[in-house]
C-alpha cells in the first residue's frame, strides 16, 4: 500500500493536520469517508477526522492509531493518537471546540484521555465521557485501502464497538458528577453545526439507574 499520500507534504507537524481539521466544513451525513476523499470534499466528521489524521501522521513516522472514546447520553467520539519522547498527544476533528488537538506531554493513554473528560459534556452540560479503547492499527485494514478508497468506510466504525473498553467511573462517581459552568457549555458549543449535535434527554436520573 502506498503511504505517500501526494496531499500529505503540505503536513509537516501534526499540529497541522489539527489546523487543517479545524478549517474543514463539519459533515453532519452518515457516511465514512476515506481520507484522501475528505481532503477532496474539504468536510469531515470526528470519525473522518480521525482517520484522515492517522493517515497523515502515518506517512510522518508514526503508527495510525485511533481511540474510540465512548459517552452516555451524547456522542461518541475518536482522536488520532500519537507519541513524541514516549509522550502521547493527539489529533481530532470535533464539532465542539475542546475535543480536539492535545499536545505530546501526557505519560499513558488513560493520562491523555482523562484531560478530555471535564470538557467531554453534552448540550446540557453534563460530563458524559465514560470509557476508551484500546488503540486500534489502522493497518490492519490496508486491504481495503482505507486511505484512499472510494467505498464507505463505515465497517471500521462498526469494529470498534468489538473491541475492548476501559471504563473511567463507577455508578457511584456518575451519580455524584457536577455540570459544566455554563461559560464552559457556551465555549465548548461555540461555533457548532446544529444538525450535527446529539440531542440529550434531560432526565439525568434515569441514565444512571440505566449504567
Amino acid at each position: 500500500m502506498n503511504y505517500k499520500l501526494s496531499f500529505a507534504k503540505q503536513f509537516k507537524k501534526p499540529i497541522d493536520i489539527q489546523i487543517f481539521l479545524n478549517g474543514l466544513l463539519y459533515n453532519s451525513e452518515y457516511v465514512t469517508n476515506s481520507p484522501k476523499n475528505v481532503f477532496l470534499k474539504q468536510k469531515a466528521n470526528c470519525f473522518e477526522g480521525a482517520l484522515f489524521a492517522a493517515a497523515i501522521l502515518r506517512t510522518m513516522g508514526h503508527r495510525p492509531l485511533i481511540v474510540d472514546l465512548v459517552a452516555e447520553n451524547d456522542d461518541d467520539h475518536v482522536i488520532a493518537i500519537y507519541k513524541m519522547k514516549n509522550c502521547f498527544g493527539a489529533v481530532a476533528k470535533s464539532n465542539t471546540t475542546l475535543l480536539r488537538f492535545r499536545e505530546p506531554v501526557y505519560r499513558s493513554l488513560r493520562e491523555l484521555i482523562m484531560s478530555y473528560f471535564d470538557f467531554y459534556i453534552n448540550t446540557l452540560g453534563d460530563k458524559s465521557l465514560r470509557s476508551y479503547s484500546n488503540p486500534v492499527n489502522l493497518s490492519r485494514f490496508d486491504k481495503y485501502n482505507w486511505m484512499t478508497t472510494v467505498d464507505d468506510l463505515e465497517f471500521i466504525g462498526d469494529y470498534l464497538y468489538t473491541i475492548k473498553h476501559h471504563k473511567i467511573l463507577d455508578s457511584k462517581s456518575i451519580r455524584s458528577l457536577n455540570t459544566a459552568d455554563k461559560e464552559i457549555v457556551d465555549l465548548c458549543f461555540s461555533g457548532s453545526i446544529e444538525e450535527g449535535l446529539f440531542k440529550p434527554k434531560k432526565k439525568s436520573t434515569e441514565r444512571v439507574q440505566k449504567s
